[in-house]
């Protein structure tokens, strides 16, 4: 399938829902002064990298970053890169702007709304190094799984965003999710396991061990990583 075909807008499932919350007043009081300087809005259209961030450098895109704990934690450890997240949930949004604040991060910004949107009408074919999905919400019904966010015409759409030798990287503690997610990932075109076929990766030195983790550990959860790079042709 061309690239001309495969830019056409997908059909839309929704991957999640809104739920109701309100930020708290720390929240709103982060975001009211930091969101002018560090968010993005989709109705800007597309972003240049090199305007966003002031220099060129190797940029990571998280997709569903919660509360932005450990999406702020790998923005502080790696300055070298720059990082954007996506986060449909308000709260989640203010609380990163928090983060922002307090770690004096420069090399993060995001966005409040649904990522395939920010993908198809933001982000430039081959800006990203990685993109990063962690513990996306598994839809663990049957009759819901239409509504996974990792799906084959999706993974395309993320191909199209990397550059060569760029990186999808995933995780979540839903096992079925995992056997789902490694399906999708062998047979998309243009996409290499790192750790050969059918294997999933260790957790990557980069990806915060979250307290969320220690929890699932300790009461025998698994969690599973994936690790798939881009390749230079189809």
């Amino acid at each position: 399938m061309s690239d001309v075909m495969d830019s056409r807008p997908m059909r839309r499932i929704r991957s999640f829902v809104l739920r109701t919350g309100r930020m708290t007043e720390g929240q709103k009081r982060a975001y009211d002064l930091h969101w002018p300087s560090k968010g993005l809005e989709l109705k800007n259209g597309p972003i240049s990298m090199t305007e966003v961030f002031g220099r060129d450098a190797p940029v990571v895109l998280e997709i569903g970053f919660g509360m932005g704990d450990s999406l702020a934690t790998m923005a502080a450890a790696a300055p070298e890169m720059d990082f954007i997240g996506i986060e449909v949930h308000s709260p989640g949004v203010g609380r990163l702007m928090h983060l922002i604040d307090e770690a004096g991060l420069e090399n993060l910004r995001a966005y409040c709304c649904d990522a395939v949107e920010v993908l198809e009408q933001c982000i430039a074919d081959g800006a990203l190094q990685r993109v990063q999905i962690y513990f996306p919400d598994p839809w663990h019904k049957k009759k819901h799984h239409k509504r996974r966010l990792v799906q084959p015409a999706f993974v395309e759409l993320l191909r199209r965003k990397l550059r060569p030798g760029g990186v999808t990287h995933l995780a979540t503690d839903w096992e079925n999710y995992a056997e789902h997610m490694m399906d999708v990932m062998t047979a998309a075109p243009g996409f290499v396991n790192q750790f050969g076929e059918g294997a999933f990766a260790p957790r990557p030195d980069y990806r915060p061990f979250t307290k969320f983790e220690k929890r699932g550990e300790r009461l025998g959860h698994g969690v599973w990583d994936l690790l798939f790079e881009r390749v230079e042709s189809l």
